[in-house]
């Protein structure tokens, strides 16, 4: 793999610490400046706001520069939204500051799959786009419980101040080593709007809302059930969402090679097993080991959903990937807070801790079954023919490419 995707996986290891780590910090954000944890958890919703926001508005404004310096101005814009975050006098400033910190997230990961499955020979596309979110899955093991620890202890500032550090870092590896990448010659605005228009495209989408959904709605209610459910007591919250942690990265590691095999079998497989596992979560709390290993398979069949669904929306865009990857991330967001939301309201319905499993998993069997859908009208639309149009790429001139054999399971 090019050392480009370790500037990549940088990248994505900060973004990943400033999206999830606010989380264990409420309850000091909240002492600090004067509000209730309630109202601190705004800064939650900020955070996913930006990237809604900024996924398709940036990667349409910059659909005609370069993809490398692309990379770059995004990432100065993260480094400037967790200052303003860190140095943010009140909560109005710092809910502001979150909402810049958010706006180059999804914008970054759409042109930023885009640029890894470029740098890697056909065939190898899926694992570098998977060796990216790496970074992502390491921020869920090491950057967030750190972050938060360091939070708890020097003050939430801190935890910003050393993020913007990790930003800078991130900045100077793409400038050194991510190659040049031009923007294709018909690469324009209206090209890539007019890809959102396309059927794979928007249900591809969809299973990401409603399909990762379903890891949310559990995800965010998982250190309540550690301690409400599981027995364990508070200091083994940190424990439990490392445990998750490095099942998002298992995950990730699977989830490249499977993608480059078969893509929507292993769409079809992830949705699939999610939903059986949120539904054995239910049984397996109450032993401790038992949920403790049914955590980490959890981390790793949710996060596996990701890479397919990236590279199926960068490959049914055709030529004009880049707003339908940032998309995805828009749909990701949409699908932590709605995930959020349907857990959330099941608690407060009185049905108990563990009714977000239920939840989670009627969400993963809707994006099951919009994922079989979207499968058979594809199939369907090519007369029962796996193959795209394009022949031996899934990308004709959009510069994701992969060989006819991986092309031929897509469908």
């Amino acid at each position: 793999m090019p050392f480009a995707l370790l500037a990549l996986a940088v990248s994505a290891f900060g973004i990943g610490t400033t999206e999830f780590v606010m989380m264990g910090l409420l309850p000091n954000v909240a002492d600090d400046l004067g509000t209730s944890v309630p109202t601190a958890g705004y800064l939650v919703s900020a955070y996913a706001i930006g990237v809604v926001i900024g996924a398709p508005l940036l990667t349409a404004v910059g659909s005609r520069v370069p993809r490398k310096r692309m990379l770059l101005l995004l990432m100065v814009l993260f480094v400037v939204g967790n200052l303003a975050s860190a140095l943010a006098p009140d909560f109005g400033w710092l809910l502001a500051g979150r909402v810049l910190a958010g706006l180059p997230h999804g914008a970054f990961f759409g042109v930023g799959a885009v640029v890894a499955a470029r740098l890697v020979a056909e065939g190898r596309q899926a694992r570098a786009v998977a060796t990216m979110f790496l970074g992502l899955t390491v921020a869920n093991i090491i950057g967030v419980p750190a972050a938060t620890l360091l939070g708890q202890h020097l003050g939430w500032r801190a935890t910003f101040l050393v993020v913007t550090v990790i930003g800078l870092v991130a900045l100077a590896a793409l400038a050194r080593l991510v190659p040049y990448v031009p923007v294709e010659a018909h690469q324009s605005v209206g090209r890539e709007l007019r890809a959102l228009k396309d059927r794979q495209v928007l249900l591809g989408l969809a299973t990401a809302v409603l399909g990762f959904g379903g890891v949310f709605a559990v995800y965010s209610y998982l250190a309540s059930m550690t301690t409400e459910v599981m027995g364990f007591g508070e200091s083994s919250v940190t424990l439990v969402l490392a445990l998750f942690g490095i099942g998002m990265t298992l995950g990730a590691l699977a989830a490249g090679p499977l993608t480059d095999r078969a893509l929507r079998p292993t769409l079809y497989g992830s949705l699939g097993t999610l939903a059986v596992v949120l539904v054995a979560f239910r049984f397996t709390v109450h032993i401790q080991w038992a949920a403790l290993v049914t955590v980490v398979i959890l981390g790793a069949v949710g996060f596996m959903t990701t890479t397919p669904l990236q590279m199926l929306v960068m490959s049914k865009a055709k030529d004009a990937p880049t707003l339908a990857s940032a998309s995805n991330h828009s749909a990701f967001n949409l699908a932590n807070a709605g995930g959020a939301w349907a857990g959330g309201a099941a608690i407060a319905a009185g049905w108990g801790w563990m009714s977000p499993t239920l939840v989670g998993a009627v969400l993963a069997a809707v994006g099951l079954a919009i994922a079989v859908t979207a499968g058979f009208l594809d199939r369907g639309g090519r007369g029962g023919r796996g193959t795209a149009p394009e022949g031996s790429r899934v990308v004709a001139s959009g510069g994701v490419s992969a060989p006819a054999e991986a092309v031929e399971r897509v469908g």
